[in-house]
């Protein structure tokens, strides 16, 4: 696929940025060179000085990239005013930091062309890693995307990953209701199975940041990741699925 090629849908990604100016042209590189699908990129900062704003030109590069800023501030809030932002037919969220997985993207993209209205990329599944994570938290998400996997009938390995792709049916369909750190990611995987609709997976790397602060708050945002955990079960045992 070409990018340039006026017959492909295009689709938004969405990247949530703080202060990510010494990654921020690594990472636009890398969709540069590897991502062949037609997409813009939807910077969402929270303020005017962020750093990220000056490590780049977008002159460098063929598509096009928005800056959006955040209503509120704080990760969750900068993914959701880019939702609300894009009018693609699908968006797909991804780390700011990450210069290894735009290879998987146009993979992404053919799922969704082929009905997927979320595509995961997983961590946990055959191909996938998941490198150099704090123990905590690596602990909290395996538990919870095996689990989820193995005993509910979500059909995908890596349920709290946020780096997904969403289809813009899915996001007209239903009410965002979580309110802190990547939490939606779970929240719209565990809907989306709710009502039916098609999921897909592509093996995905992870690695901790080595540049920049990671905002990744496990204390903090685990009650909210809980209630769409519990939700997966709840809705596997005991509430039929909407047609």
């Amino acid at each position: 696929m070409n990018q340039k090629d006026p017959s492909r849908i295009y689709f938004d990604i969405i990247i949530p940025v703080y202060n990510e100016g010494n990654n921020i042209k690594n990472v636009l590189e890398k969709f540069k060179y590897e991502v062949r699908s037609k997409f813009r990129i939807l910077l969402c900062y929270d303020h005017d000085d962020d750093s990220t704003l000056t490590g780049y030109d977008d002159q460098d590069y063929e598509f096009e990239i928005i800056l959006v800023k955040n209503k509120k501030s704080g990760a969750h809030s900068a993914v959701i005013t880019g939702m609300d932002y894009s009018t693609a037919p699908c968006v797909l969220v991804f780390p700011a930091d990450d210069t290894i997985n735009q290879k998987i993207i146009d993979s992404m993209y053919e799922l969704f062309l082929e009905g997927c209205d979320v595509v995961v990329a997983s961590r946990f599944m055959k191909g996938g890693s998941m490198k150099n994570c704090p123990l905590l938290k690596s602990i909290l998400v395996r538990t919870a995307s095996k689990t989820l996997y193995w005993l509910t009938t979500i059909p995908v390995q890596d349920a709290s990953n946020g780096f997904r792709l969403f289809s813009r049916n899915l996001l007209n369909h239903v009410e965002i209701e979580s309110e802190k750190g990547f939490s939606f990611s779970i929240e719209l995987l565990v809907k989306a199975e709710r009502l039916g609709m098609k999921i897909g997976e592509v093996p995905a790397q992870w690695e901790e940041r080595t540049k920049g602060i990671s905002r990744f708050q496990v204390i903090r945002w685990s009650p909210s990741y809980l209630r769409w955990y519990c939700y997966g079960f709840l809705t596997t045992y005991f509430v039929k699925k909407i047609n």
